[in-house]
């Protein structure tokens, strides 16, 4: 590899990361600090003016005013680097492209093609979609991200989506030893993969004395985040006479079903939807709640479930793979089998009746795990290992 590019890492992102989103951008910052260059390759246009990198934006064929002109820049990309479109010309008519899908991918891609990198990392494994062979073009080593619905969900809705990335030489960084396994056994090498789960700035989120007995949820409303299940556990743990009160942070696509479920169960005066807000009040909820639920159908790992027990909450969660990984049940939390609101209900009232002396053992041992385990300086020194093995 060319001295110009060994020290150049392409990162692939949807959007720009903003300042709460603290695993890319302490990835990128640890990276910067060890003498690496990053890029940025982004679908978004909005770019944050605290970014120390450059960013690279992806064409964008929707039509608008200057389209046109937007095509014949790219056209002439492609004429300049005429030789790595002929490749992807090539390498794609091999797969078995028609001709226009063929041109049209070239174009998808042409944005790659003037930067010479040493990796390109997409951050998500849809990103890599029709551009499996965009490393091999520009002559860059290829690496994905696998994170959650990526992994789970959209190749349940598009069978074989990943037969084509499979079969290319990639390295893949994936969030659990279970992600590990279903990809050795879709024919990924054991040694291809590496396991990297999240971290959190543990000096940010630390203990907080707090003896609150309030239930919080941190999560996306979508149907995979099994919040119908929790809304459903905190009816019955109302039949049971016991008080409570249950806030819910974040938005979704399932609000208004949620907020119905919610009314329909009589549970308006004991569930709060807080909505989305800022990374700083986050952690301020986290310090008024008491026990942190997370009871996903599925799940990658999960960052809230590390914060909250990294400020001494204690958590319960579902048995979603990443979940078992981030929470040891009996001593750093409880998981609780999936789908089953009885017995989230159950483990909810015996959190509730916890004698003190063992509801801080479990939050010391939470608190202390998090911090040896899920810090920033632990996840930048594997991926520093990740770029140079």
């Amino acid at each position: 590899m060319d001295l110009k590019n060994s020290q150049r890492i392409g990162l692939v992102l949807p959007n720009i990361p903003t300042y709460s989103e603290t695993f890319f951008n302490s990835k990128i910052k640890g990276l910067q600090e060890n003498g690496y260059e990053v890029v940025l390759f982004s679908k978004s246009s909005k770019k944050n003016q605290h970014s120390s990198y450059k960013i690279v934006t992806a064409p964008n064929f929707t039509v608008r005013p200057y389209l046109i002109i937007e095509i014949l820049l790219i056209f002439w990309t492609c004429l300049i680097y005429f030789k790595k479109a002929s490749k992807l010309y090539e390498l794609n008519r091999k797969e078995g492209k028609s001709f226009l899908k063929s041109i049209k991918n070239i174009f998808i891609n042409s944005y790659f093609f003037s930067h010479s990198l040493e990796w390109l990392h997409f951050g998500f494994g849809t990103m890599a979609l029709q551009s499996e062979h965009i490393a091999e073009v520009i002559g860059a080593k290829m690496a994905v991200s696998f994170r959650g619905f990526d992994f789970y969900v959209y190749p349940i809705k598009n069978p074989n989506c990943y037969n084509l990335l499979f079969s290319k030489k990639v390295r893949y960084h994936v969030l659990s030893d279970k992600m590990k396994t279903f990809l050795i056994q879709r024919g990924v090498s054991a040694k291809d993969i590496f396991k990297i789960t999240p971290a959190i700035d543990v000096k940010l989120f630390n203990f907080q004395e707090n003896t609150s007995r309030q239930f919080i949820t941190i999560s996306r409303l979508h149907w995979i985040k099994g919040l119908e299940y929790t809304i459903e556990a905190f009816y019955l743990l109302k039949n049971q006479g016991i008080p409570f009160h249950y806030t819910i942070i974040g938005e979704g696509i399932e609000r208004e079903k949620l907020t119905f479920l919610v009314n329909q169960l009589g549970l308006n005066e004991n569930v709060t939807f807080a909505g989305s807000i800022s990374h700083l009040q986050v952690k301020n909820q986290l310090e008024k709640g008491g026990i942190y639920i997370q009871y996903s159908l599925q799940e990658g790992f999960c960052n809230a479930v590390l914060e909250a027990q990294a400020m001494g909450l204690l958590c319960i969660v579902s048995d979603a793979d990443g979940l078992v990984e981030n929470v040891i049940d009996q001593e750093t939390g409880w998981v609780i089998p999936k789908r089953n609101a009885i017995l989230l209900a159950q483990k909810m009232a015996d959190v509730l009746q916890l004698e003190e002396t063992k509801a801080q053992m479990i939050k010391k041992n939470a608190m202390e795990r998090v911090k040896n385990e899920f810090n920033l300086e632990k996840q930048n020194a594997l991926f520093l290992s990740f770029y140079s093995n």
